[in-house]
């Protein structure tokens, strides 16, 4: 079951956090979201654990609990979904230079 974790401290590790799961049972993976260019914690990560039994465990102890600091928010991550790209959030791809009105922006 891969797991999601929600509000870890910006001194909590990767290590940390599998430490935290993997007392109740095996972990597969655990890992942090970092910011692209600093390297920065961004508050997220995801945990893996293969038996579901000790991942539906994990979630009821572990959400809310405090971690360096923080109550952590756990529960069963969502897979994810692509967004569409539409124009970079630059009005939904329209071209630019009219304020809307007729023709574009031309004024009759």
């Amino acid at each position: 079951m891969n797991i999601y974790v929600g509000n870890i401290s910006r001194e909590v590790t990767e290590t940390d956090l599998k430490d935290a799961f993997a007392a109740f049972g095996m972990v597969q993976s655990a890992s942090i979201i970092k910011e692209k260019y600093t390297g920065e914690s961004r508050g997220f990560g995801f945990v893996e654990m293969p038996n579901k039994e000790e991942a539906d465990k994990a979630l009821a102890e572990l959400n809310g609990k405090d971690l360096k600091g923080r109550n952590l928010t756990v529960n069963e991550a969502k897979p994810r979904t692509d967004r569409p790209r539409n124009g970079g959030g630059f009005g939904g791809g329209r071209p630019s230079g009219g304020r809307g009105g007729f023709g574009g922006g031309r004024r009759f």
